[in-house]
C-alpha cells in the first residue's frame, strides 16, 4: 500500500507585515469575490424593509394571494403620525374633528368606541398617548359598507384579527363616519404594545395583510359576491367620469399610448364588452381615438385628467351635500372654487360647512355663500394642533397667503443687520425708544415661530441669533407655511347674519357701513341678504341716535365703534357683576393687570377674555396664547396695541 504525503511547512511572515495580513486575509478575500460578482451581475439589492416588524410573516404571505373570485373589496388608507415628546395637541385635534358634527347616519356629531363599549373616553386616550413616540391612523371603508347595518363590530372583528397577527393587545379607539357616499371607520391605534414597548408594525402588512383580513370579514358577513354585482359594478365604472380599473388595464395593455384588440376574444367576453364600452366613454371626452378598427391611440395624460375630474365631480357632491345640510338653495352655476394659485384674492361669505378634503393627511376643506352671490369650494390647509373648530353660519375672510417677509421680518432684519445678526427686545428698545412692550412682543412671538421651525436660534442669554440673511430665512419660512396652508382665513363675526342688525356691539355690518372701500355685494345669494341686513343696520343706528340722514346721505358718529363696544361690554360686565357678586374693573393703557384666566367670551364686538381678582374683574381683548392658561395666574402688561401677557406670574399687589 502506497503511503501518501500528506506532510505540510508552515512558512509566517514578519511580525507586523500588513502586505502579507491583506493577502492572507480571508475575510478581505470573500468581500473582495462578492464585491466582483455582484458588479459583474449588476443586480440591486432587494431588500426594502417591509418585512420588519410584527405580522411580517402574514402580510408576505397575503401580499402574494390574488384576489379571489367573490372576495368583496376593502379600501384601507394608512397613515403613522410621529408624536412630539409631550405633546399631544395633534393627537387632541384628530379626535375633536372625527368626532365632528354631521357624520353619523342622523347627522349628530360622531362617537368614540373602543373594544367593549360605545363611548370611548377620548381624552383618557389622549393622556395615555402622551408618551407615545408614534399612533397609527387608519381609514378602513368597504366597498359594500352600506350593507352593513353598523360598523362597529366589523371594526372589533378586525382589531382581534390584528392581534392576532401581531402577537399583541392593541390600544385603540374608532369613529363611524355617514357623511360621505361611502360609510367608513376612523381607527386610532396606539404606538405601544401590550408591554409598553414601542409597536413596529411590518409594511408588508399595513400595506396588504390588514387589507386582505378585512376583505375576508367582510366577504364572510355579506357573503360572497356574486356575478350579478360584480358585473353591475363593473359596468357602473364604464360611464364613470374618474379613473377607474377598466383604465388601469387599458393603459396597462397599452404601454407606449396604442392597444389593439382583436375582434372575438378568445377568454372573458364580459371584460371585452365593458372594455370597448369604457373605450367608447373615454373617445366621447376626447381622450381616446380609433384610428383603425381594433387599433385605438390613447391620450398620455389619461390618468391624471381622468382623476381631476374624478375630483371636480367629488367637489361638486360635498358643496351640494354641505348646502342641502344648511338649508340653502343655489344653483349649481353659482359653484366656483377659490383657487390660491391664481394670485392674490380676498373672498367674505359664510361658512356652510366644512370638513376634511384628504382625512388621511387631515387637509381641510371649507364651502362659502359668499357675498358676491357665488358659492365657493376652498381648500384651507393641513389641520394645526391648536386650531378651533370652524362653525357654521360664521362669517369669513379668505385671503391667499403670500410667500413673502412680513413688516415685522423687516423691521428685526434692520436691527440685527448692524448687530451682526443678532435681535433682542433691548437692542429694539434702542431702534425705537417709541416702541411699546405689546408691538416688541410680536416679534419676539415671531422669532418663536421661526426657533420651532430650526431657523433661528435663541441664545441662553435671552438674545436671539438670527442671522444677518434673515429676510431669506423668513421668506422660505412664509413658503413653507404657503404649501401647508395656501389661504389665511380670518373670522369676521361669529354670530349669524340675520341676528346682526339689531345686535348691541360694534358687529361686522358696521365695519362694511364705515369702511372707505366697502367689499362687493352680489345680486343674489348671500349677497342680497347682506344689503338687506345693512338697510336694516343702518336704520337702527339712526333710532339708537349714532347716524342721522343728512342730504340724501347717511352720517355715522365719530366714534360709532368705540361707543358700540362699550355699551356691549358695560352690558356684560353688569350680567357678570349680578351672578358673581365681583365688581369690574376697566383697564386702561400703561395699566398692569395680573388675575386668573377663567374663559372666553364670544361677543358681537369681537373675543374678550375674563380675568378674575379677589374682589374683581376685567374684561380684554383674547388672544389664543391665554387658553394654554385657563384657570391659572396670569399677567398683562397693556399698550397701545394690545396687552402683552405672562403666563404663570406669582401673586402680585394686584391681587
Amino acid at each position: 500500500m502506497q503511503e501518501i504525503d500528506d506532510e505540510f511547512e508552515v512558512k509566517l511572515g514578519r511580525i507586523g507585515n500588513r502586505k502579507a495580513k491583506r493577502a492572507t486575509s480571508y475575510l478581505r478575500r470573500v468581500r473582495q469575490e462578492t464585491q466582483k460578482i455582484g458588479a459583474s451581475s449588476r443586480r440591486a439589492s432587494s431588500f426594502t424593509g417591509g418585512r420588519i416588524g410584527r405580522g411580517h410573516a402574514y402580510g408576505a404571505t397575503l401580499a402574494g394571494r390574488t384576489r379571489m373570485a367573490g372576495r368583496r373589496r376593502v379600501v384601507i388608507k394608512a397613515r403613522i403620525v410621529r408624536i412630539k415628546a409631550g405633546d399631544t395637541g395633534a393627537v387632541r385635534a384628530h379626535l375633536r374633528y372625527v368626532q365632528r358634527d354631521g357624520v353619523t347616519r342622523d347627522g349628530q356629531p360622531g362617537e368614540l368606541y373602543g373594544r367593549g363599549n360605545d363611548r370611548a373616553d377620548g381624552k383618557a386616550f389622549t393622556e395615555r398617548c402622551a408618551g407615545d413616540r408614534h399612533q397609527f391612523r387608519f381609514i378602513v371603508a368597504p366597498e359594500d359598507s352600506a350593507e352593513l347595518s353598523d360598523l362597529k363590530p366589523f371594526i372589533r372583528d378586525l382589531v382581534r384579527q390584528m392581534e392576532q397577527d401581531l402577537g399583541t393587545k392593541l390600544d385603540w379607539v374608532a369613529a363611524d363616519h355617514f357623511n360621505t357616499g361611502h360609510p367608513h371607520t376612523h381607527l386610532v391605534i396606539r404606538g405601544k404594545d401590550d408591554e409598553g414597548h414601542d409597536l413596529v408594525i411590518a409594511r408588508d402588512y399595513i400595506a396588504h395583510g390588514l387589507r386582505a383580513r378585512a376583505a375576508d370579514l367582510v366577504t364572510r358577513e355579506l357573503g360572497p359576491e356574486t356575478e350579478i354585482e360584480a358585473a353591475r359594478k363593473l359596468q357602473q365604472e364604464v360611464t364613470a367620469e374618474r379613473f377607474t380599473r377598466l383604465d388601469r388595464l387599458i393603459l396597462r395593455d397599452a404601454p407606449e399610448g396604442r392597444l389593439e384588440l382583436s375582434a372575438k376574444p378568445a377568454k372573458e367576453p364580459a371584460w371585452h364588452a365593458t372594455r370597448m364600452g369604457r373605450l367608447r366613454t373615454l373617445e366621447r371626452m376626447g381622450l381616446a381615438q380609433e384610428e383603425s378598427p381594433g387599433r385605438w391611440r390613447i391620450d398620455a395624460e389619461l390618468e391624471g385628467k381622468l382623476r381631476r375630474m374624478g375630483e371636480r365631480g367629488d367637489i361638486i357632491k360635498t358643496m351640494h351635500r354641505e348646502l342641502a345640510a344648511a338649508g340653502v338653495s343655489r344653483p349649481a352655476g353659482s359653484y366656483t372654487i377659490f383657487d390660491p394659485e391664481r394670485g392674490d384674492q380676498r373672498l367674505i361669505g359664510r361658512v356652510v360647512g366644512e370638513g376634511f378634503s384628504d382625512e388621511l393627511s387631515e387637509h381641510r376643506y371649507v364651502v362659502i355663500d359668499g357675498i358676491d352671490g357665488r358659492t365657493h369650494y376652498a381648500e384651507i390647509g393641513a389641520l394645526s394642533a391648536n386650531e378651533e373648530q370652524l362653525v357654521r353660519d360664521t362669517v369669513v375672510e379668505l385671503r391667499t397667503r403670500r410667500a413673502e417677509p412680513r413688516e415685522i421680518d423687516r423691521t428685526i432684519a434692520k436691527i440685527a443687520a448692524s448687530r451682526h445678526g443678532i435681535y433682542s427686545d433691548t437692542l429694539h428698545r434702542e431702534f425705537d425708544p417709541q416702541a411699546s412692550g405689546e408691538y416688541i412682543a410680536s416679534h419676539v412671538r415671531r422669532l418663536e415661530a421661526l426657533r420651532r421651525q430650526g431657523m433661528v436660534d435663541r441664545l441662553p442669554d435671552g438674545r436671539w441669533n438670527v442671522g444677518e440673511d434673515y429676510l431669506e430665512r423668513a421668506l422660505r419660512y412664509e413658503a413653507v407655511q404657503r404649501s401647508r396652508n395656501p389661504v389665511r382665513l380670518t373670522v369676521l363675526s361669529c354670530q349669524r347674519l340675520e341676528d346682526l342688525p339689531q345686535a348691541l356691539g360694534a358687529t361686522w355690518l358696521d365695519r362694511q357701513l364705515l369702511a372707505k372701500m366697502p367689499a362687493a355685494l352680489g345680486p343674489t345669494g348671500m349677497g342680497a341678504e347682506v344689503e338687506t341686513s345693512l338697510r336694516a343696520r343702518r336704520q337702527w343706528l339712526i333710532e339708537q341716535g349714532l347716524a342721522r340722514e343728512q342730504g340724501g346721505e347717511v352720517r355715522y358718529a365719530r366714534d360709532l365703534l368705540q361707543t358700540l363696544e362699550a355699551r356691549e361690554l358695560a352690558k356684560v360686565a353688569a350680567d357678570i357683576s349680578a351672578r358673581t357678586g365681583l365688581d369690574h374693573i376697566e383697564v386702561k393703557a400703561g395699566d398692569n393687570l395680573t388675575g386668573i384666566y377663567r374663559r372666553m367670551l364670544t361677543l358681537n364686538s369681537g373675543r374678550y377674555a375674563l380675568i378674575e381678582r379677589s374682589h374683581d374683574f376685567a374684561l380684554v381683548p383674547w388672544r389664543p396664547v391665554l387658553e394654554r392658561a385657563r384657570g391659572q395666574m396670569v399677567s398683562g402688561s397693556v399698550g397701545g396695541e394690545g396687552i402683552s401677557w405672562s403666563i404663570g406670574m406669582k401673586r402680585g399687589i394686584g391681587r
